[in-house]
């Protein structure tokens, strides 16, 4: 690789990116299963929340205007409900959608039901409403207009292929006709097991099962993924192949040159939804500011790992591609963010539509009972924001002594928690002020505030937010230990 991650990143622009591809509404129902239905022995699910997000293609643009690209989508809907949620989705999201309405078929909706659980959401039943087939001619000719209307000034295409029927073998070849003619990358995250429809195409994304159909090669190690995208080069005359490859990262098969192994650094799971996704976001986008294919592959397997860390479909910014590149310290030090740009930060979370928790405290001297705590704050949404005490509000509360530890040592241990995302200073004796500018969904503090107020529960609930009393662990703090540190 020529130049280093961050410097790939930072020579990313807003490139105008056009997506085309299926279009699906997701829904979820969300909830707490409580008893069995006396109907039927089944569950009953009493929903506390509904959400709608954008999914398949929508969900691959939403990705690239998170990520600041001037994106275009172009898909179908039928003349209903959904599609009408579709447009207004978009246009909160800053994609422009162009969607061609078919009155021959329904706008493609995923329900799912999830039941809430001590850490996650659990998927009970998923409802699917779509009509599978090819799209008729008249619908195929009018989609291919909108293509040449939005390609206009396009600097990459995605296509992002669900098998709904919308990606016709005429759309396609037109499609890859116009990006080749116009000079600019085309990149498929495919379905199926003929990839000989993406002939053409810059790249082609498929995971280890879809290369297995496609080639007939189990890719069980390096040797035989680096087969595998022989084989798909061939296929569909590509410039590369990129075949992702879970855990074990990804396996870039240029044209010319040997095969590249692109590992990941070892993470906790959570959910691998929307990591094919990402993956073809950040290869549009990195591939449209011009980087090579290498750089831009990096990239996706970067932001790719951000992905899967968070349960559900979650849109990855750039500034969290940003710190997951930092090391050491400079990785430690990415989660320390200014006061004055905590409000846009948290703005930008709500845009990728992630579940904000604010706790606060001194966290003077950390001991298990506050890792305990600050893990358990993290359990309540996606995003885990501290409020920290600067050192003369600790004087203030805690008395001459304190702290102990000074604001950048206090700074540098909260941070390098996994369970924390940002860290924040404040120099009030109360994080009021703070938690006006965060907004939290989830406002944690300790159950010793059972009975006393808790500073920042009307902003919090006056936006329809919770606020929770964390367990505490007995035997553990830290005026404790330096009483018996001093008694020693």
């Amino acid at each position: 690789m020529s130049r280093p991650l961050s410097e790939v990143l930072g020579t990313l622009d807003a490139p105008r990116v056009l997506v085309v591809g299926d279009l699906v509404l997701d829904r979820y129902l969300t909830g707490v299963v409580e008893r069995i239905s006396p109907e039927a022995p089944i569950q009953v699910l009493r929903v506390e929340r509904e959400e709608e997000r954008l999914g398949c293609a929508g969900s691959v643009a939403q990705m690239l205007a998170v990520l600041g690209a001037d994106t275009r989508l172009v898909g179908v809907v039928g003349d209903d409900a959904g599609a009408k949620r579709m447009h207004a989705l978009a246009g909160a999201a800053g994609v422009q959608l162009e969607a061609i309405v078919d009155a021959g078929r329904r706008t493609a909706v995923k329900t799912r039901h999830l039941a809430r659980s001590h850490s996650t959401d659990q998927q009970v039943l998923r409802v699917d409403e779509e009509t599978l087939g090819p799209v008729a001619a008249a619908c195929e000719a009018h989609l291919l207009q909108a293509v040449r209307r939005a390609i206009d000034g396009c600097r990459a295409v995605v296509v992002s292929d669900y098998g709904k029927g919308v990606l016709t073998d005429a759309l396609l070849r037109s499609v890859i006709d116009l990006a080749r003619t116009q000079g600019i990358p085309l990149i498929v995250d495919p379905k199926g097991a003929d990839f000989t429809r993406y002939k053409g195409a810059t790249c082609i994304t498929p995971n280890r099962a879809e290369a297995q159909r496609a080639t007939g090669i189990a890719v069980q190690d390096l040797a035989s993924a680096d087969a595998a995208g022989a084989v798909l080069l061939e296929q569909a005359g590509l410039e590369f192949a990129l075949v992702t490859l879970d855990r074990e990262g990804m396996y870039l098969k240029p044209r010319a040159g040997d095969g590249v192994h692109l590992p990941t650094t070892p993470r906790e799971v959570f959910d691998v939804t929307g990591a094919g996704d990402m993956v073809v976001s950040v290869l549009g986008m990195a591939l449209a500011a011009g980087a090579s294919p290498i750089e831009a592959a990096a990239l996706a397997n970067v932001a790719a790992g951000l992905e899967v860390e968070h349960v559900g479909v979650v849109p990855i910014t750039r500034d969290e591609i940003a710190a997951r590149l930092a090391e050491g310290i400079e990785g430690l030090a990415a989660k320390h963010v200014n006061r004055a740009d905590v409000a846009a930060l948290a703005e930008r979370h709500r845009a990728a539509r992630r579940r904000l928790v604010f706790t606060n405290g001194c966290f003077d001297v950390l001991h298990a009972g506050h890792v305990r705590y600050l893990a358990e704050a993290k359990s309540h949404g996606d995003v885990l924001i501290v409020g920290l005490n600067s050192d003369a509000s600790v004087q203030r509360l805690k008395g001459a002594g304190r702290p102990l530890n000074a604001l950048a040592d206090r700074i540098e241990v909260l941070s390098a928690l996994a369970a924390v995302d940002h860290v924040v200073v404040f120099e009030e004796d109360t994080p009021t002020a703070l938690v006006g500018q965060v907004l939290p969904d989830v406002l944690v503090k300790g159950k010793d505030y059972e009975g006393r107020v808790v500073e920042g529960r009307e902003i919090v609930e006056g936006r329809g937010g919770r606020v929770i009393l964390a367990d505490l662990h007995p035997g553990r703090s830290t005026t404790g230990l330096v009483d018996r540190i001093r008694g020693a």
